[in-house]
């Protein structure tokens, strides 16, 4: 099965990547136009194949692997999509 986790920063944590790249793309906007982007945040996303024929059994095992490495469920959150 193929899984797709997508991991971000929760809401009120800060995210300086995220306001990097949207200084960034504000920075350009004489040029290109983009001065009302904001609220940027960066996040993760992971693709990788699962050997499991039960999808549900394949999401909780996924769950188990975000809770326990793949997300710090301190301050990410994340999506789970199985396919």
């Amino acid at each position: 099965m193929k899984v797709t986790v997508h991991i971000f920063l929760k809401a009120g944590v800060l995210d300086v990547q995220g306001k990097a790249v949207e200084g960034a793309l504000n920075g350009l906007a004489g040029t290109a136009g983009w001065s009302d982007v904001a609220n940027v945040r960066v996040g993760k996303v992971l693709e990788f194949d699962l050997n499991s024929t039960d999808k549900a059994a394949a999401e909780a095992e996924v769950k188990s692997m975000c809770e326990k490495l793949l997300a710090n469920t301190v301050i990410e959150s994340y999506r789970i999509e199985v396919a």
